[in-house]
């Protein structure tokens, strides 16, 4: 199906017929799965109560499980300012629009310092003058490992914090990325990638959300894109997400 839609005075067709999943789905422990901080794998266990228990195969008449796990470790998350602040934000309030225009770019991390960073340059070359609503960055090398990955430990690529100021300044809502974290992932408690990209504590932005552990496939072109952006409707600063984007013409 196509449709025309509106953005910033320009006519967009987007073909909701071909939808691309970018997420990576929480999955039990015993396979293959992404995760990263040291945090503790996802656990699935049959709820239990008196003579019910909710497993099929061990008897039961339906399938009830318990889910055990944490947003930021355990598969694709969006997260809300409410990350970094004393004060509570809930995902559930701060994401209050679902669909955007978005930019799909590659980047080749830089080595500097024994670290990859994404810079403040890549970026300004990459997006050039486009000002979508919504940011997707791959980091290349790009493959299905991706999606099992165990991050912890690793150093893994980050963006460098004036790389975040500058997709702040540049009025961008929602930055989604294929890595962990925007930080360094041992920084000291500094996140300064996060401070800068919701510009807090100066002027804060309170329904921007960041959004990792994304995978976009090789095989997906660069370019625009319309994005829905989904979460559960957890009150908590991070909920499980599910990006997905849609081709435009």
């Amino acid at each position: 199906m196509i449709s025309t839609i509106e953005h910033n005075g320009k006519l967009f067709r987007v073909d909701f017929s071909s939808p691309l999943d970018i997420s990576i789905p929480l999955k039990e422990e015993q396979e293959p799965h992404v995760s990263a901080f040291h945090l503790p794998d996802i656990k699935y266990q049959a709820a239990e109560s008196g003579t019910f228990v909710g497993s099929v195969q061990r008897g039961g008449s339906c399938n009830v499980n318990n889910i055990f796990f944490s947003p930021h470790g355990n598969g694709t998350h969006t997260e809300c300012i409410g990350h970094i602040t004393k004060e509570k934000y809930s995902i559930n309030d701060c994401l209050t629009e679902f669909f955007f225009i978005a930019l799909l770019i590659s980047i080749s991390p830089e080595q500097r310092n024994g670290d990859r960073i994404i810079s403040k340059e890549q970026l300004q070359k990459q997006i050039g003058n486009h000002r979508p609503d919504a940011l997707l960055i791959r980091t290349l090398p790009n493959d299905e490992s991706k999606k099992s990955r165990n991050y912890s430990g690793t150093n893994p690529p980050y963006l460098h914090h004036e790389a975040a100021a500058f997709v702040c300044e540049a009025g961008i809502k929602q930055l989604l990325i294929d890595l962990p974290s925007m930080d360094r992932e041992d920084d000291g408690g500094k996140l300064l990638a996060h401070r800068a990209f919701w510009n807090y504590p100066a002027a804060p932005r309170v329904h921007s959300t960041i959004t990792e552990l994304i995978y976009v496939p090789s095989i997906v072109a660069d370019g625009m894109y319309f994005l829905n952006l989904q979460v559960a409707s957890f009150d908590n600063d991070a909920s499980p997400s599910r990006p997905v984007l849609f081709p435009l013409q």
